[in-house]
């Protein structure tokens, strides 16, 4: 029976090479062959720790040649770590897309974890983290853009984006044009000497970077919708609509009048017993 070898997704340093673990120094070290974003900047690292495994490129522009390629290397018995140029792999980038292929292959896929900046930034940026959920590099395609930002009108959870430098203060006036003038912070530099951390609103946020020039890559963490502003605007859109019409939306969906006089009285914030009387008094 053939023996596969092992796909690993070993996370690198976001900016402070003392952040890289032992265990994927050690990962680096003993692979057959190392998959990288960018091999040069790879390269820089792994001189860094004095390591000599030999590098393959792996990108966005080239995944669709070198995903199968890579696969019949972990067939062959070779072992592959994965990296990407700062951070955990399969984040934003093609290595999710050799872990399904290395998947649908049968070879083991295993994680060596480390430094992830959408996470960093969030516990650092004073939003709350009990609910988040990372939305990325918003969409270039203008009309899935749009979906995305719709979206985000009534987000109760943080989010948290990815955005370069000569995109940031357009990606900062759309997100205010979607959802108003919420909270956010700015991130970049993380772990890094000059590391930068800015929590303001998004009106801030875009006055600010007006004036200084932004350079970097940044990691933002907008502020979730309040849930009770969110529960107030469905209930005031319920109160917009009369009883009656109100009652036929849950009864057109197939609920019996109890069921449905029940729905309404919640969304309206009242007792099911005022909707009874108000619909049985005619």
């Amino acid at each position: 029976m053939e023996t596969y070898g092992t796909l690993t997704l070993c996370a690198t340093p976001i900016g402070n090479l003392e952040d890289i673990t032992y265990r994927v120094v050690r990962t680096l070290t003993e692979a057959d062959f190392i998959a990288a974003e960018d091999t040069r900047h790879t390269k820089k690292l792994l001189n860094h720790f004095e390591i000599h495994t030999k590098l393959i490129s792996y990108h966005e522009h080239n995944k669709m040649e070198k995903g199968p390629e890579l696969i019949e290397i972990l067939k062959s018995g070779k072992n592959i770590a994965l990296v990407t140029d700062a951070g955990t792999p399969g984040i934003s980038d093609p290595g999710e897309d050799l872990v399904r292929l290395a998947m649908e292959a049968g070879i083991t896929v295993t994680s060596g974890p480390g430094a992830v900046a959408g996470i960093t930034a969030l516990i650092l940026s004073g939003q709350s983290t009990r609910r988040f959920v990372f939305e990325g590099f918003l969409p270039t395609d203008k009309k899935e853009r749009k979906f995305v930002l719709e979206s985000l009108k009534n987000e109760t959870r943080t989010t948290i984006f990815y955005e370069a430098p000569h995109r940031l203060i357009k990606t900062l006036e759309a997100l205010y044009e979607a959802v108003g003038d919420r909270s956010i912070t700015v991130t970049k530099e993380l772990t890094k000497k000059f590391e930068f951390i800015y929590k303001t609103t998004l009106s801030g946020a875009i006055d600010y970077f007006k004036e200084v020039e932004p350079k970097g890559e940044f990691v933002l963490v907008l502020e979730g919708k309040d849930i009770k502003v969110l529960q107030e605007e469905d209930q005031k859109a319920w109160e917009e609509m009369s009883i009656e019409d109100h009652l036929q939306v849950y009864l057109d969906k197939g609920q019996d009048e109890k069921s449905a006089m029940k729905q309404v009285a919640k969304d309206r914030g009242v007792s099911k017993r005022d909707i009874y009387a108000y619909i049985h008094q005619k």
